[in-house]
């Protein structure tokens, strides 16, 4: 006896039903996008620290150049060469692991790089305290361009910026240099460029994540459909559909078509109601489709309470027949199973016949791949005139299969529209010693 496969109903269930819930799929497109906004800011902070290395040289030589005193070019030749080290450890930092997993903290290094740094620089060199605002302005707008995400960064940088500097005027207390309209106007400028670059960034960085949820929603939407039109149609058959839709055939050689049809049914309809009725025969079909994905078998469709089968196509395989075989004798199988699982008392009656066929796709809508040919006459009709819970073959099948199975010979049937034909009964597979 061939051991019995367990074909639980849990897990067709399974199959069917969606394996990622609405809310684990939004958290899904988060993190994706909190991934790729993580590379966009590795790539820009990169683009940044070029930048401001060749800001950081031009400004230090034009210093050098406007300062007469040497004591004085040597003091901005220093602040240049701070600055620059600065900036070139923020770009190492962006090529290592660390740097890659906390680019934020280099954000804000390269941030505090034009506004702090500088300004301890010359309190310190200098003992001078005046705001460098101008520079604060280049850098926010800066990095408002360059860097679009993350607006709350943007804020801390400024807010940074801020404090950095009120430390060290409360530590320097410097005498105020200028008239106090000076400081006012410079302080609306500096208030609102900040405001309009954290107010910019959150703008953008919101229209790039409706546009990347978007993005993400079509390319789960084009995969839902493509995974429904691979229910439909063979993967070669939905490629070749696709890139020319036009009328597809194909003839091919030897293939072996199973039919089966469960038998009963229609009086079971007669008093079952209509939803119980769709829930069994799904269940039943459910089944049938696993088994097919299992032996690498081709639905090719349902009608009523029938299931039709192909093996050897569109792929050639040369095992098509035992392919088949062993989808009819698990299909046995998992019917019986079902009717202990679901005190149920279904029989099903399968047909297999080998033989060639032409396979297609026609019309325009609701298409579907389907078998036309003697072959698949003679399968549905092993299947009509068939025995229930039995598996007849033609004699075609019979030859490709009788020296792995054991068969049983039924002899001389009338069918319609077909005379006499010899048939046969597929019992089981052959043990070694047989």
């Amino acid at each position: 006896m061939i051991p019995k496969r367990d074909f639980d109903i849990t897990q067709l269930e399974h199959l069917f039903t969606p394996e990622i819930s609405d809310w684990q799929t939004d958290t899904i497109l988060l993190e994706s996008y909190r991934e790729q906004r993580r590379q966009f800011l590795i790539k820009r902070l990169r683009l940044q620290t070029k930048i401001m290395l060749l800001v950081g040289l031009t400004l230090t030589g034009f210093f050098i150049w406007v300062n007469q005193q040497p004591h004085e070019k040597i003091y901005a030749l220093k602040i240049g060469l701070i600055l620059e080290s600065f900036i070139l450890i923020c770009w190492f930092l962006c090529k290592t692991p660390l740097g890659r997993r906390y680019p934020h903290l280099i954000f804000l290094a390269l941030s505090w790089c034009g506004t702090c740094v500088i300004q301890i620089d010359t309190a310190i060199l200098f003992n001078h305290v005046e705001p460098f605002t101008n520079i604060w302005n280049l850098m926010f707008i800066t990095q408002a361009t360059i860097v679009p995400v993350l607006w709350r960064l943007h804020l801390i940088s400024q807010l940074g910026a801020i404090i950095c500097y009120a430390g060290l005027y409360i530590l320097y207390r410097p005498q105020l240099q200028q008239t106090l309209y000076f400081y006012v106007e410079h302080g609306i400028y500096l208030f609102w460029t900040g405001t309009i670059c954290v107010f910019s960034v959150y703008l953008y960085e919101k229209l790039r994540k409706k546009e990347f949820r978007a993005k993400q929603q079509l390319e789960i939407a084009q995969q839902q459909s493509e995974k429904l039109l691979l229910n439909i149609l063979p993967q070669v058959i939905a490629d070749q559909l696709k890139q020319q839709p036009t009328t597809i055939a194909d003839s091919f050689l030897e293939v072996t078509v199973l039919f089966a049809d469960i038998v009963g049914f229609t009086e079971l309809s007669s008093h079952t109601s209509p939803p119980r009725l769709v829930e069994l025969l799904n269940e039943i079909f459910c089944l049938f489709d696993q088994l097919a994905e299992l032996h690498g078998v081709e639905k090719i469709k349902t009608i009523g309470d029938a299931y039709m089968a192909v093996a050897g196509l569109p792929h050639h395989r040369s095992d098509h027949a035992i392919a088949i075989a062993n989808m009819a004798l698990d299909m046995q199988q998992a019917v019986l199973q079902f009717n202990q699982q679901q005190n149920q008392s279904f029989r099903i009656r399968v047909g297999i016949s080998t033989g060639p066929v032409v396979a297609g796709v026609i019309g325009l809508k609701k298409f579907a791949y389907d078998l036309w040919g003697d072959t698949v006459n003679t399968a549905s009709r092993m299947e009509s005139h068939g025995i229930a819970d039995c598996i007849q073959v033609c004699e075609a099948s019979y030859h490709l299969l009788k020296e792995q199975y054991v068969m049983e010979k039924r002899g001389l049937i009338s069918v319609k529209g077909k005379g006499e034909m010899l048939t046969y009964l597929l019992l089981r597979r052959k043990l070694k010693n047989q």
